[in-house]
């Protein structure tokens, strides 16, 4: 449609447009770029555990493009929004799978192929291939210094389980198969997958590490600990809480949906301690960052657990923190005390169990149940919760905290010290590591720093007849 007269075309004369006869392929390109077949809701189960809702779009039965959804349910009315949920590696997750960089085959680094196969031509067994790499200073150092370098070789999958199967059976016959370790994948992105992972690894006895400081984004220490799945407050409770020690973890990264409770959390009041070496993303919350030497964190946290103690347990006894103390830590657990190599000292050494002591024959699984002293009797008493009582077949559901012994049924008052109750004494010696980071990272400048040593300290110790006819300072 044109308006045909006089005119500059400007808006002011008599031609408004102009009408062309140039192609218009591009506009249908955009319609159909948007166009789709379905859409479905879905999640990146993929090494994350956000759980985002997403709403995918599907196009010749390809994964086109998603959004985000946004009616998650609120909890009430005093907690944020779940929502937004999702991340950047959400948003542009589509293009992954027929990305031409997502790996579809087996790869081994160059330079360890080309050794292990030098020692196949030459006739050698697969294990004898790996160990004359590993065994071989200069070669195992030229491999290993290659790591972060790329060099990476597409093989065959016979060859590469082949190598894998070479470096099991040489750790299982010289070292044994408690040192190898495993990742497998999370559960969540597949059980088939994580099942195989962990399922072999079980049956070899090996360590299986956990997923969780693969990627970061949940707290590591918890399966560290205790060899299973975490017992943790969800994202959503950050909010509720006083005050975070955030370690080594970097929450704008690793878990990027729940990231803004901790701005949430800000405005409700908390308080936030960043403890990295670096000035990570989730420093920007923080009231105070600790830039920790890498290595140090956990001596931190012990001067940290020092600090807590010497105020809250023995200068002054806080009556919620020993309370607290007696009932969800292993404190009150007697620990057996092991003798040196010099006559009148001692090792601290393993927990006391039920399997070594008598009168707990009827027990299940006495390997795994550890005892506590009654402050009032003076006697052994045995609580609930610990490992033992999951597996429980015989008296099921006892895995409950309770200080009641489990033999009886009554709640007892544990011991947290035999100071002031026993008189018998005995030298402990105690591993001293202040002041030693430099001297063992070799970082020290000379007169600085000293190697680790051990303190011998005077013990209050109760002395207690085994099973097997021997006794035990505890």
């Amino acid at each position: 449609m044109s308006n045909k007269g006089n005119g500059n075309g400007n808006g002011n004369g008599s031609r408004w447009f102009r009408v062309l006869d140039e192609p218009r392929d591009w506009e249908d390109f955009y319609r159909k770029r948007w166009s789709y077949d379905r859409s479905v809701r879905t999640s990146h189960g993929v090494n994350c555990s956000g759980s985002c809702s997403w709403e995918g779009f599907v196009k010749d039965g390809l994964i086109c493009w998603e959004l985000q959804k946004t009616d998650w349910p609120q909890i009430n009315s005093d907690t944020p929004n779940y929502e937004p949920r999702g991340c950047q590696r959400g948003i542009s997750s589509s293009w992954y799978p027929y990305s031409p960089v997502r790996p579809k085959y087996p790869y081994v680094r160059g330079v360890l192929l080309e050794m292990f196969r030098q020692e196949r031509e030459a006739g050698k067994d697969p294990v004898e291939a790996w160990a004359s790499i590993v065994e071989n200073p200069e070669r195992k150092k030229k491999y290993q210094t290659a790591r972060g370098k790329a060099g990476w070789r597409r093989v065959k999958w016979e060859e590469s389980t082949e190598i894998i199967a070479a470096s099991l059976v040489y750790t299982i016959k010289k070292y044994g198969p408690d040192h190898i370790a495993s990742f497998s994948p999370i559960p969540a992105m597949s059980m088939v997958s994580f099942l195989s992972g962990q399922r072999l690894n079980n049956l070899l006895g090996g360590t299986m590490l956990s997923f969780y400081e693969w990627y970061h984004d949940l707290p590591h220490i918890m399966p560290m600990m205790w060899g299973d799945q975490t017992d943790v407050s969800e994202s959503a409770d950050w909010y509720q809480s006083v005050y975070w020690i955030v370690v080594g973890s970097n929450l704008p990264m690793t878990r990027t949906p729940d990231a803004h409770f901790a701005s949430e959390h800000k405005f409700n009041g908390g308080k936030i301690t960043n403890l990295a070496p670096n000035y990570s993303d989730v420093t920007k919350f923080a009231d105070l960052w600790v830039p920790v030497r890498p290595g140090t964190d956990a001596a931190f946290l012990s001067a940290c657990i020092h600090v807590i103690l010497q105020e809250f347990h023995h200068q002054k006894q806080e009556p919620y923190f020993i309370e607290y103390t007696k009932q969800y830590t292993n404190l009150p657990f007697l620990v057996m005390l092991e003798p040196a190599d010099k006559p009148g000292e001692y090792l601290p050494g393993r927990f006391l169990r039920i399997s070594d002591l008598t009168g707990f024959e009827d027990e299940q699984h006495p390997e795994w149940k550890m005892v506590m002293l009654d402050s009032q009797t003076d006697e052994i008493r045995l609580p609930g919760g610990s490992v033992g009582f999951r597996w429980e077949t015989k008296k099921p559901g006892r895995w409950n905290l309770k200080l009641e012994d489990q033999k009886t049924g009554k709640p007892y008052d544990p011991v947290l010290t035999l100071l002031g109750m026993s008189k018998q004494e005995a030298g402990v010696r105690f591993a001293d590591f202040s002041d030693t980071f430099d001297v063992h990272f070799g970082t020290t400048i000379p007169g600085l720093g000293r190697p680790a040593r051990e303190i011998l300290r005077g013990v209050p110790v109760k002395q207690l007849q085994l099973a097997a006819g021997s006794t035990v300072l505890v």
